[in-house]
């Protein structure tokens, strides 16, 4: 089960050794259901639990626009284009953010809180507005 929004106990590990560069890597962001094992213990990409439908490919879509900001607050913050799916049927709980360039290492676990659906339609994740305490992925 999706255990939340949470920044991924390995990335923050992984920082320290110089495995994620948000100018330079690319970011994937993948949808899953409710039953998909994702908590801040993930590690890396999995198909467990990962959705599909029409106008969805496994592994989800690179996310775009990355901004790295601050600091603020004391605080540093990372942000993302909203994913956008066209013309899809979908119906998703969460997402995995991760780092493609990096052997597919996970980042961060989005909680929808309730299941998201699209019919046909456009499926949207929208990412929190970029602050030091709104950012999905922020440092203090």
């Amino acid at each position: 089960m999706i255990s939340g929004s949470v920044i991924c106990s390995s990335f923050k590990l992984e920082l320290l050794k110089a495995m994620h560069n948000f100018q330079s890597n690319q970011f994937m962001i993948a949808l899953y259901t409710a039953a998909a094992p994702l908590s801040a213990d993930t590690t890396a990409y999995t198909t467990e639990g990962e959705i599909s439908g029409p106008g969805y490919l496994a592994g989800g879509q690179l996310l775009r626009g990355a901004e790295v900001l601050g600091p603020v607050a004391r605080m540093a913050y990372v942000t993302f284009a909203d994913a956008i799916w066209p013309n899809s049927s979908l119906v998703a709980r969460g997402a995995l953010i991760y780092n493609q360039t990096a052997q597919q290492r996970a980042v961060a676990v989005m909680d929808f809180l309730a299941d998201q659906t699209s019919n046909a339609g456009e499926f949207h994740v929208k990412f929190p507005p970029p602050g030091p305490t709104t950012a999905l992925i922020h440092l203090s």
